[in-house]
């Protein structure tokens, strides 16, 4: 059987260098740093898993194993609001690591990804009467 084609051309290399940027600045974050120290006590290895999610969605490495809808649902202090700042850091990330064809293609897939884990948290954040729940 064939193998999938990447979604777009990038190295593991180059996946690992932005993941690495990535968590560096959001470990000094004023509003996201604190949401992850929460949860992170180890940061390679969160760092690797991250890197293996991305190598599966971009390259089709089949490499993770992880359900991140439901560690964002269970985490309990991601909120809808934090995925806007969180896709503008991840961006600039990209945009300072990449080519812009494959900082444009990778930013593109890491907001849908994004749109679906937000609307995914609102579902969670939201009351029986659909007033969304504000802390």
């Amino acid at each position: 059987m064939p193998a999938i084609p990447p979604r777009f051309p990038i190295t593991s290399a180059e996946i690992d260098l932005v993941v690495a940027d990535f968590y560096a600045a959001i470990r000094v974050h004023p509003g996201l740093g604190p949401v992850f120290a929460t949860h992170v006590t180890d940061w390679p290895t969160h760092e690797e898993k991250i890197a293996r999610f991305w190598r599966n969605a971009i390259l089709m490495e089949r490499s993770y194993d992880g359900n991140p809808m439901q560690a964002h649902r269970e985490a309990g202090n991601v909120r809808p609001g934090m995925f806007t700042p969180w896709l503008a850091l991840f961006d600039s990330i990209l945009k300072r690591n990449l080519a812009p064809e494959t900082a444009a293609s990778w930013s593109a897939l890491a907001h849908r990804i994004g749109q679906g884990l937000r609307y995914g948290v609102v579902d969670q954040a939201t009351h029986a009467d659909g007033v969304p729940k504000l802390t």
